[in-house]
């Protein structure tokens, strides 16, 4: 078991992706924090099925935008697992990846940037802000961001979304470069589509055959495929990486 007796926080964590990645720890024996903003019934759930996979589990509210909310997180943690070896932000604002109802960039207020922004950049730097103290108390932390392959391909232009996840690879970068000398490592995992998720139910089948049709493997993403490169990214088999973005999508964006 690769996460023996270590703790990881997975942000966004009730369902989908998050769900995944925290379930996948579990079953690697980890102690995983099962972040949640709303959702306490579905994060118990994960949390209840992290523990039948052989880890540990702490659901803990808190809404990662909110710096109160998540300097009570880092508290709980501190007092309750007392050490922190892995975060996984993979909390973000709400968003539908319908190409038939998107906004066009011409109607598109600034107001939707700003909502992208801060559940993707802002949730995360309030985070890694808070939970710092923990991750440098012993070297080898690492810090996983869920970025997007849009940001090298932007075949559906969703400008708001890929803007800021575009911009949270800069953050990661600039994490990376600080944060290495004091031998904590920052990267990001760049899924393509990945169902099912509540944020890829509107996309339309012709949409996704179309998608399915120019990937390599020719499918789409599930979460659990995301699930593994986030864990060899928290995991010391990546210890000489940082500053990198690993695109997961099957190949349809190489390089």
């Amino acid at each position: 078991m690769r996460f023996r007796d270590r703790a990881i926080l997975v942000t966004g964590a009730s369902r989908g992706i998050g769900a995944a990645i925290a379930t996948a720890a579990a079953a690697e024996g980890a102690i995983v924090i099962v972040n949640y903003r709303s959702d306490a019934a579905g994060a118990e759930a994960v949390a209840d099925r992290c523990r039948a996979l052989g880890g540990q589990a702490l659901p803990v509210a808190a809404d990662v935008t909110d710096p109160a909310a998540v300097a009570e997180l880092a508290a709980r943690i501190g007092e309750e697992v007392g050490r922190l070896d892995a975060v996984v932000n993979n909390a973000f604002a709400p968003y539908r990846f319908d190409p038939d109802h998107r906004i066009r960039f011409r109607d598109l207020p600034w107001e939707a940037y700003q909502r992208q922004f801060d559940g993707t950049v802002r949730g995360t730097y309030q985070v890694v802000h808070a939970l710092l103290p923990l991750l440098t108390r012993r070297s080898g932390a690492s810090i996983v961001n869920l970025a997007s392959d849009l940001v090298a391909r932007p075949s559906i232009p969703y400008h708001d979304y890929t803007t800021a996840k575009a911009a949270l690879v800069g953050f990661s970068r600039n994490l990376a470069a600080e944060l290495g000398p004091v031998g904590v490592r920052v990267n990001c995992v760049a899924p393509g589509l990945v169902v099912p998720t509540q944020a890829s139910r509107d996309t339309p089948e012709a949409v996704r055959d179309a998608l399915i049709a120019q990937t390599p493997l020719r499918r789409l993403a599930t979460p659990q495929d995301v699930a593994g490169p986030v864990l060899f990214l928290a995991h010391d088999d990546s210890r000489f990486m940082t500053g990198q973005v690993l695109t997961v999508d099957g190949g349809l964006v190489m390089g």
